[in-house]
């Protein structure tokens, strides 16, 4: 039987979301509360969600504007807010080769 780890394999996407908020997704989580930084929802026809690759549910922050994240939520906020027109966000996402799991 495989392990965990050989059955998850980690890809590090960056989206690129341009002409300004709404930018279509929800955080949840951060250092504050014990937890990674997650997209917790993705609006539906939204900028998210209108990408090439779109963001998903459970994908972690781990990048916002070049800026490698500390892990808080509100510092998250801070540069997703502060984004005018572009938002480049570099994420965390987790894919399974098991079909099970």
């Amino acid at each position: 039987m495989e392990t965990l780890s050989r059955l998850l394999s980690e890809d590090q996407p960056v989206a690129l979301l341009q002409g300004g908020a709404p930018w279509g997704f929800t955080l949840q989580g951060g250092l504050e509360h014990g937890e990674p930084l997650i997209i917790s929802k993705v609006e539906e026809g939204g900028k998210a969600d209108s990408l090439e690759q779109p963001l998903h549910v459970g994908d972690e922050l781990i990048v916002i504007n070049d800026v490698e994240l500390s892990g808080f939520r509100q510092e998250a906020i801070a540069l997703v807010k502060g984004s005018y027109k572009t938002l480049k966000i570099t994420i965390r996402r987790y894919t399974s080769s098991c079909p099970f799991y």
